[in-house]
């Protein structure tokens, strides 16, 4: 009796077995701004992982790179789905950082986090390889510790408070809009992905 109860309350309540992805796509606000988007996408975090330095910061992640983490009910969207996107989102061909933000932290890289998760994204790159017809340089890590990114970063792209640009003084969603347009990208993506590009 008591398990059946279980086994109602859960189909009451929804998956109760949520999953995450971790991935590198260069500047974290973007990421997070493109899968918190998602359906089937609860959460997403900004922060730093790749790297040995204990307890990172913005002004100190060296040998991290700039990641975010991703919650998702796989009973919407699967993990490998996700992964599929995530390389349609950025230039799987670029080793030296994305789009207009270079050097090592803002590589991209896909942090799996056991057997099944490294099968998938291995599987995703495999496809993404054959629908450029080239190699991609994205690389399937296993994950380590993810280290959550200072609060100003979380949720950095819908923010309301005023900052200082090439432009003039912008609320951080119009100041974002303008960085992620000037950095090209968008532009990019869909030269590289066409009509595969995300977000669409």
């Amino acid at each position: 009796m008591l398990r059946w109860c279980l086994v109602v309350l859960a189909g009451l309540t929804g998956s109760a077995q949520a999953d995450t992805a971790i991935v590198a796509g260069g500047c974290f606000w973007c990421v997070e701004a493109d899968f918190e988007q998602v359906k089937g996408v609860s959460a997403v975090v900004s922060g730093y992982t790749g790297g040995t330095l204990a307890n990172p910061t913005y002004r100190n992640h060296e040998g991290h790179l700039e990641a975010v983490e991703i919650t998702f009910d796989p009973e919407v969207i699967s993990y490998g789905d996700l992964i599929g996107l995530f390389l349609r989102s950025v230039d799987v061909l670029d080793p030296g950082g994305q789009f207009c933000d270079r050097g090592d932290s803002y590589r991209t890289a896909i942090f799996v986090q056991g057997k099944a998760q490294r099968q998938a994204a291995e599987a995703e790159v495999a496809r993404a390889e054959a629908a450029l017809g080239r190699k991609i340089v994205t690389p399937v890590l296993d994950a380590g510790t993810f280290w959550r990114a200072e609060d100003y970063h979380q949720d950095y792209w819908k923010g309301s408070n005023i900052v200082l640009t090439r432009a003039g003084p912008k609320s951080q969603a119009n100041a974002y809009k303008f960085y992620r347009k000037a950095c090209g990208r968008d532009a990019r993506v869909r030269e590289l992905w066409g009509a595969e590009a995300f977000p669409r």
